[in-house]
């Protein structure tokens, strides 16, 4: 691919020694400046695959902002600049991070000691626009990531705001893990005969991901979850809820039990929710409740299980869900808890999906959440085993008890 050796330097520093099949795809043409717009599910490696020639378009010793990445979620800028410093710690490039919630002076500041590359949420960038903090007229390469995400939040008028600030040619990128029409109008509209590159859709890999279910009324659902993470003993756990309530009552009973757990919701301020991922990312916390602020948005690239305490009323987002866990070709599992409330929601998710849910125990198969069928599970023997009962303590991976 010809990349910049102080470039591969920094990306073989990382671990990385064979493409995945979207930065195959996606770097060569970005390379020879190409607008793209690129169509993967999440955990394939896109921060990487637009981070490369991004990097190789940044001229150092001109200290102007040259590229600017836009991310629906203030946790996914942090982690796109992390990831973005890594690959470019020998080229000399500086990257900031600008978003709601931290102080606006302080990114001021850091703009005004010379940056390349700005990467942020779009109220916040057009807060230091519309302040003339942030200059523009440099910038000749730009990033939506996670472009599908931005519309369903709203932002679709904040990007489209942006990208008419950036005037001159310009080498534009999207990644989405789909494309609806306003996406495609706002291609149409800021992007030059763009290479489209489909690699795959959001639904997880079926070779790298167990998905199962179970039917639980509402009020055993604790009771049935603090089983499974007796009998499972996952590394790491992502347990979504749908709403903030719920995500906090949850955590503070897991916590109770015994359980080194973090919530993640939208009422907890800037500071708490970079503490609580903090924890989770560095294995302080094996647990993370949350809303779907974490189903889309934030990369955690280890994550053995995930569970549906509460199933999603979208089936998209169910996807998004389960897709936090069996990433970058690793192993994963995902759970559903369905009341007979969630049985109408489930059943869509069962249409949609091409890939076996299995029924945990044998009871499960018998609730018909589609007419006509029992099961979807292309005659698959489920999880298996009842009640789940484990022996407390912990293993040599699974969780820290505080007993």
């Amino acid at each position: 691919m010809k990349i910049d050796p102080l470039i591969m330097r920094g990306v073989e520093k990382m671990g990385f020694t064979k493409p995945t099949p979207i930065q195959e795809k996606t770097i060569g043409p970005l390379l020879k400046g190409r607008d793209v717009i690129g169509q993967a599910k999440t955990g394939s490696g896109k921060t990487l695959a637009f981070s490369v020639p991004l990097l190789h378009s940044i001229d150092p010793k001109n200290r102007q902002v040259q590229a600017i990445v836009l991310a629906p979620t203030r946790e996914l800028a942090v982690q796109i600049t992390q990831e973005m410093r890594k690959i470019g710690a020998y080229t000399g490039v500086r990257a900031v991070t600008i978003y709601g919630g931290q102080s606006i002076g302080m990114q001021r500041d850091e703009l005004r000691r010379g940056v390349h590359v700005v990467v942020g949420t779009t109220g916040r960038v057009i807060d230091h626009i519309k302040h003339r903090w942030l200059d523009l007229r440099s910038v000749r390469f730009v990033v939506l990531d996670e472009a599908d995400t931005m519309l369903d939040m709203g932002f679709i008028d904040d990007v489209d705001y942006i990208l008419g600030c950036i005037q001159g040619k310009k080498q534009v990128c999207i990644f989405s893990a789909t494309m609806p029409q306003k996406i495609t109008e706002l291609s149409r509209k800021y992007m030059t005969d763009p290479e489209k590159i489909l690699v795959d859709s959001d639904e997880p890999s079926v070779e790298t991901l167990d998905q199962y279910y179970a039917v639980v009324r509402h009020d055993e659902k604790l009771q049935f979850l603090t089983d499974l993470l007796q009998k499972e003993r996952p590394a790491s756990a992502i347990i979504f809820r749908r709403t903030k309530h719920g995500a906090d009552r949850l955590a503070k009973d897991l916590h109770e039990k015994g359980y080194e757990v973090v919530p993640l919701h939208g009422n907890l301020s800037q500071n708490q929710r970079d503490h609580y991922m903090g924890a989770f990312r560095d294995g302080r916390a094996d647990i993370l409740v949350a809303t779907d602020i974490a189903s889309r948005g934030i990369d955690v690239s280890q994550v053995a299980m995930v569970v549906n305490y509460d199933v999603p009323v979208d089936p998209l987002i169910y996807f998004h869900r389960v897709g936090r866990t069996a990433r970058a070709g690793r192993a994963g599992k995902a759970y559903s808890f369905v009341s007979k409330e969630e049985s109408g929601d489930f059943g869509r998710i069962l249409r949609l999906t091409k890939a076996p849910i299995l029924p945990m125990r044998p009871e499960d198969k018998e609730h018909a959440f589609i007419p006509g069928t029992s099961v979807h599970s292309s005659g698959g023997k489920g999880y298996g085993g009842r009640g789940y009962r484990g022996q407390g303590g912990r293993s040599q991976h699974g969780y820290r008890r505080n007993r």
